[in-house]
């Protein structure tokens, strides 16, 4: 009866054991925020620069069109209901000359100022964000934030995957002009910017 007992017991253990493996492993703030990213690709398969008027806040265009800095609008709120559009804009409202003014603006204007890379790039940099940029591979974790320049001096923005790509380095979740994608282009372009933003809870 005792061996029986105590055999009765392991099993029960053993069970309890499996169980707990078996349960899904919550996912963290960035985990979500590449997630809620790869998420985008196939649903946004167009480039879409044009000015458009949208609500404030939680605005967006459609979701099968956007620009690069839209991929990580919608992660944030998708991920952490985070509204990046609010938060820039309350932001530039308070500091509107720590902003770039490359595009003659007079104030700030809700439905495109978080939709612009170097708007972006300032409130990241404000909010202590800011993180050096190197060429180690390592250092870009899952849902940072890297900033690039492209061709033709176009700032372009972009999150980290938690995916490698065939040269070791992370690969990319954006929308560089088809649609969003998750490339291997961490370091085709040059890196501007390295930003790990962890907003505070709305």
């Amino acid at each position: 009866m005792r061996r029986r007992a105590a055999l009765l017991v392991a099993l029960a253990a053993a069970c309890l054991c499996v169980a707990a493996r078996a349960e899904p492993v919550a996912q963290t703030g960035p985990q979500q925020l590449v997630a809620a990213a790869r998420k985008q690709v196939g649903v946004t398969v167009a480039y879409d620069p044009n000015y458009t008027k949208i609500a404030f806040p939680m605005g967006d265009v459609p979701r099968e069109r956007g620009v690069c800095t839209d991929v990580i609008v919608r992660a944030y709120r998708d991920a952490l209901g985070v509204d990046l559009q609010a938060l820039v804009n309350r932001d530039m409202r308070g500091n509107f000359k720590a902003y770039p003014h490359n595009w003659g603006l007079p104030g700030p204007d809700a439905s495109i100022d978080h939709r612009r890379v170097p708007n972006l790039q300032t409130f990241f940099a404000r909010q202590g964000a800011s993180l050096p940029v190197t060429t180690a591979k390592a250092d870009y974790l899952p849902g940072d934030v890297v900033s690039q320049m492209l061709p033709g001096h176009l700032p372009h923005i972009v999150i980290v995957s938690d995916e490698k790509g065939a040269t070791g380095a992370p690969l990319v979740i954006h929308n560089i002009g088809r649609g969003a994608k998750e490339e291997d282009s961490l370091f085709e372009y040059e890196v501007t910017g390295h930003y790990r933003y962890a907003p505070p809870r709305q």
